[in-house]
């Protein structure tokens, strides 16, 4: 089985809803990141098996496989294909196992894979409130086989936080100290110029619009998203816009077109929980990569969490006990928003640069996604 390589990864800023990249088409968005990346590579384009994007309510703009339609948009051969795929917030997470797969397998040896969503033009939920008119609330409304294994239960994100926080005895008090924590991280790294890197300026923007200077008595007047609820505006990730790209090279394409690979991806999977709590699968899916790997918590040197609410952190931390200094080192979603159908590539691309910033050799990620799943990427960074 070939190894897979990652060769390069970029992102855009994170925009906030409605700010400095709300206007750009969402084929531009990507495209921006893709077409630096391929110069930066240097190869050329027709020698790409494939370009596999996360994205999700896959409507106007970012419709008919904007996979596709980015890529040319990037100025890519018009004979490689294009594949959209939606994991739901782990989209771009997916699209990059399933490059990877397709390297390992040797049916491919050269694929870009990433994700890219502008929630400002294309709400969260478009999909489904298009439905709404046609009699279709949710999109189990009218499945009898749903209704008779799970019932009317609600199936909402905010919901399956709240579940969260109940079961693992969180607080709004331990959520609003960690979300302050990712807010300090995220200026710190801003400070230190250390996205300076990862992300290509756009649309005016040279660094991600999130992050904001932690106010704790703000936090504690703000209204819960869920009646007794523990979650807040300030405890949940941000409505973002944003892409992320990496480019997925086989050893063979190492060789023939003399890369240096930056790291090399050690494991990946995905594993499942309860859909109705939702976001407790990167429990079950870190401790099913810890087994099939035989590595330990604590052999990582830094972890990604996609922080869509605290609570999904603060249980997974619980539960795995690492080391928190090692985990979202640079602030998360929180902070720095969340994309959906881009986040697992921005995580990514952001695990890759930490590792080579410390010098560390192991990092993994994970992130809870609709439907009650986790996806697991665990890499190795590459001396060069």
């Amino acid at each position: 089985m070939s190894q897979a390589f990652i060769v390069d990864a970029l992102r855009t800023p994170v925009g906030r809803r409605n700010g400095g990249l709300a206007d750009i088409h969402s084929a531009d968005l990507a495209a921006a990141p893709l077409a630096a990346m391929l110069d930066r590579v240097g190869v050329e384009t027709g020698e790409y098996d494939e370009i596999i994007l996360g994205s999700i309510d896959q409507i106007g703009p970012q419709s008919f496989d904007i996979a596709r339609t980015a890529w040319l948009a990037a100025g890519g051969s018009e004979a490689v294909p294009g594949t959209t795929i939606d994991r739901q917030c782990g989209s771009g997470q997916q699209a990059i196992h399933y490059a990877t797969q397709a390297v390992m397998s040797g049916t491919s040896d050269l694929v870009v894979a990433g994700g890219v969503q502008n929630m400002s033009t294309i709400p969260l939920g478009s999909a489904n409130t298009i439905m709404k008119d046609q009699g279709f609330p949710t999109p189990f409304a009218g499945s009898k086989a749903w209704a008779d294994r799970y019932g009317d239960q609600p199936i909402s994100q905010f919901h399956g936080a709240e579940m969260m926080a109940n079961r693992w005895g969180i607080t709004r008090e331990q959520a609003e100290a960690f979300a302050a924590e990712s807010n300090r991280r995220a200026l710190a790294a801003q400070e230190a110029g250390f996205f300076a890197d990862e992300i290509l300026p756009l649309g005016g923007l040279r660094q991600d619009e999130g992050p904001r200077t932690p106010n704790r008595a703000k936090m504690r007047e703000l209204q819960t998203l869920r009646p007794n609820g523990i979650h807040t505006a300030a405890t949940a990730s941000q409505i973002s816009d944003a892409a992320a790209v990496l480019t997925i090279a086989s050893e063979r394409a190492v060789e023939e077109y003399g890369l240096v690979p930056r790291a090399r991806i050690h494991h990946v999977s995905a594993r499942a929980d309860d859909p109705v709590m939702m976001l407790s699968a990167p429990i079950r899916a870190t401790r099913h990569a810890l087994e099939r790997t035989g590595m330990d918590i604590e052999d990582f040197d830094a972890i990604e969490i996609n922080e869509a609410f605290a609570a999904v952190v603060l249980a997974w931390e619980k539960e795995l006990r690492p080391d928190m200094s090692k985990v979202n080192i640079h602030g998360g979603a929180i902070a720095l928003g969340h994309p959906i159908g881009a986040t697992g590539a921005r995580l990514m691309t952001t695990l890759l640069h930490t590792l080579e910033e410390s010098g560390g050799r192991y990092g993994l990620q994970t992130m809870c996604e609709g439907g009650g799943q986790a996806n697991v990427t665990i890499i190795e960074r590459l001396d060069n």
